[in-house]
């Protein structure tokens, strides 16, 4: 939020002078006059601040005033409101002060204060914001060290994220189910000029048809059946940060259409409103599906395509980077380790640590964490996890990878990896070797070393 706040009174010369005391100091000033103006000027702007005068029309009674400020705390919790009045009964501070207002001022009201309390309510606002910002830093900072690895394909993906960040090019990410999507739109956020705005995210796949506008667009109250109140939507929630639309694959047609408008003129017009509203907002997007069967099959519109897809970060699959798996199984069973009852750290025999890299991972780093979290607590007061100990091993029938050193169970699941992405994509090499995430010419020395035809 900017040092922007609105001034409510109905009394033009009463705004005219104080308008002015703040903008000399520095602050930006809208007015509005009445409660449907006041109603107004808030559904297009978060405004961290509202000096609101008690005394409104159209009754002018204390008790609209009230009104008022109840509506707006109700719609706009972080906003604090400084009531003034000219009544002069403390029983209207008292209630004002007991319904949520930030401080109460008695009219005429001196200059000097005005400044001091109107100033004071920005600070605290700011602070509060740094403070939600932080929180949800914090939050997101132990869900993004999962975005580890050394393999060519995962490394080539988080340079092309640090590459586009700064800039407010639209993402589109792609992968599997599990291999961290979200957590590399964060990343993109968290890297970019936005990162102290918002990042909001919707799965797309999981939002009926009916409800798509409502749900990014925002709705007026009364714009159909249970809309009580005004709601901004997920667009105007995000302003001037960033919107991830997850699974946007799954997004029907007719809702295509609708988001194609609002990323092409950076207007949107809620759901039973007559004037649209502006947003700034970056669109981050991500899918688990082959978009581009999909433009061929018509389910997905090639338009709208170009306009999410302006740099793409495709994330391989965990099968397709053996040697992170290691690595990442540290990592998660650090984490569960910490939040168990004993909080004694855990380590992978050389026997469980073949088994991890042999394993498919259908689930991907989902999977992987949650096989690290079941480990950690079937082993009890064990410090060594051994492939008994963990489910899918001892679902899966033996393989050659479970006797030998452990350099010989990795060379054997190299090879074994390596024909199967030739065999997936009937010997083509480079297709092959993208899926592996090895250069053309690596795959070659490696078919070289195994002798595979």
């Amino acid at each position: 939020m900017t040092d922007r706040i609105l001034l409510v009174d109905d009394d033009r010369a009463f705004r005219v002078v104080y308008a002015d005391l703040l903008r000399g100091a520095g602050v930006e000033v809208d007015e509005a006059d009445d409660r449907p103006s006041t109603t107004q000027a808030l559904r297009e702007h978060a405004y961290p601040v509202v000096l609101l005068d008690l005394m409104l029309p159209p009754d002018g009674s204390v008790t609209t005033g009230l009104a008022q400020l109840a509506e707006i705390l109700d719609q706009h919790p972080a906003t604090k409101v400084i009531v003034a009045s000219g009544a002069g009964d403390q029983r209207f501070v008292v209630q004002a002060v007991r319904d949520g207002a930030f401080d109460f001022l008695t009219k005429p009201i001196d200059p000097d204060v005005l400044l001091i309390v109107v100033q004071r309510a920005l600070a605290r606002a700011r602070l509060e914001r740094r403070v939600e910002n932080l929180q949800s830093q914090v939050s997101q900072a132990a869900p993004a060290q999962s975005m580890i690895g050394t393999s060519p394909a995962f490394q080539a993906a988080l340079r092309m994220a640090e590459q586009v960040a700064p800039s407010d090019l639209p993402v589109l990410v792609t992968g599997e189910n599990g291999t961290g999507k979200e957590l590399m739109a964060r990343r993109v956020h968290a890297s970019s000029h936005r990162a102290d705005a918002p990042f909001v995210a919707l799965n797309c796949g999981a939002v009926p048809q009916e409800l798509f506008e409502s749900t990014l667009f925002g709705h007026r109250r009364g714009a159909f059946t249970g809309a009580h109140a005004d709601r901004p939507g997920l667009f105007v929630e995000a302003d001037r940060g960033t919107l991830f639309l997850d699974e946007i694959g799954d997004m029907p047609v007719p809702s295509q259409v609708k988001l194609l408008r609002v990323l092409e003129s950076g207007e949107l017009l809620p759901v039973g409103a007559d004037r649209p509203i502006t947003v700034d907002v970056r669109i981050v997007s991500a899918t688990n599906r082959d978009l581009d069967a999909l433009l061929e099959s018509e389910e997905f519109r090639e338009d709208l395509y170009w306009r999410i897809n302006g740099a793409q970060i495709h994330l391989p699959p965990l099968r397709a980077r053996p040697s992170d798996i290691p690595l990442l199984a540290a990592h998660f069973l650090n984490q569960a380790s910490a939040l168990s009852p004993t909080g004694a750290a855990k380590s992978l025999s050389d026997e469980a640590t073949a088994a991890l890299i042999a394993h498919e991972w259908s689930g991907n780093l989902r999977e992987l964490r949650h096989e690290m979290q079941r480990a950690t607590v079937m082993t009890g007061d064990r410090d060594v996890i051994e492939p008994s100990d963990l489910a899918f091993a001892r679902r899966a029938p033996a393989t050659t990878a479970a006797s030998g050193a452990l350099a010989d169970k990795i060379e054997s699941l190299e090879r074994r990896e390596i024909e199967l992405a030739l065999a997936r994509h009937s010997g083509n090499r480079t297709r092959a070797a993208d899926d592996l995430g090895l250069s053309r010419q690596g795959l070659l020395n490696k078919m070289g070393r195994y002798a595979i035809e």
